[in-house]
């Protein structure tokens, strides 16, 4: 069943969403070459426990997951597209790194990703990142009153499709609100005009991958965590939560700028 969320509502998801931006922002910043995972991961641990929220990510075990997951942050690097366990690996230069994180305060949840390189980025890195936020805007912009999921939907594959990159099956956004995984499910492609109505009061975490190799295979590493491409291509992972509201799109995950390099 899908919540409509009053502008109240709203308001204080933008409030948990902002503590998810200052944290993505944080582990950014501290992402530099010899930086081991678990540092980045307790980066955004602090940043959650100075605005008092705590984390939805942090023990969180779902059907396919053999352990709960132990850390705030998922930490992707190189061919690992989604739910990597920040771990002791140090960071080596022209890494390819996703970072997801959320948080919940006072009630509500907000969700939300980026992807980056560290130090001397490859020039296909950067494209795949590039088209992954051009996905991930294409698919804000169709999350308007009257469309349906599959505008969405089918926004943001046909941005990953035309750049001819692969797009991992089975996994997309979903509803964000008193928990981070609500409805509906937000496929990163489908058909437009199909699908769920959107309604002034959604709220969606919209969050394309996009797999480099132009494939869609993926697997489970040992971890039971971590997805990885099949063909050892590097993958980009980028997310928002998002309001469908009469005036438009609000994104309540929005971040301020950080470095690059």
């Amino acid at each position: 069943m899908v919540e409509l969320k009053t502008d109240r509502s709203i308001d204080a998801m933008h409030t948990a969403g902002q503590v998810v931006g200052r944290a993505l922002t944080a582990v950014r910043n501290a992402a530099r070459v010899g930086v081991c995972l678990l540092e980045l991961d307790e980066v955004a641990r602090g940043i959650l426990r100075e605005a008092g929220a705590t984390s939805p990510f942090l023990g969180y075990r779902p059907s396919f997951a053999p352990t709960p997951f132990p850390a705030v942050v998922c930490a992707s690097v190189n061919d690992a597209i989604v739910h990597g366990i920040p771990d002791a690996y140090r960071l080596r230069d022209g890494d390819l790194v996703s970072i997801d994180c959320g948080a919940e305060l006072d009630g509500w949840a907000g969700d939300s990703a980026i992807s980056f390189v560290v130090g001397v980025p490859r020039p296909a890195d950067l494209r795949l990142v590039d088209t992954a936020e051009r996905a991930l805007a294409a698919g804000i912009a169709a999350a308007v009153v009257g469309n349906r999921i599959g505008d969405v939907a089918h926004a943001i594959g046909t941005v990953c499709r035309t750049a001819g990159y692969g797009i991992p099956q089975g996994f997309g956004g979903h509803g964000v609100g008193r928990r981070m995984h609500e409805d509906p499910p937000v496929p990163n492609e489908g058909r437009p005009g199909r699908g769920m109505p959107l309604r002034h009061g959604m709220v969606l975490a919209i969050e394309p991958m996009l797999i480099g190799g132009g494939t869609d295979g993926y697997h489970a590493a040992p971890d039971g965590w971590t997805l990885r491409t099949d063909d050892g291509s590097r993958a980009a992972h980028v997310e928002h939560t998002v309001a469908i509201t009469d005036a438009g799109p609000r994104v309540l995950t929005a971040r301020a700028e950080v470095r690059t390099g």
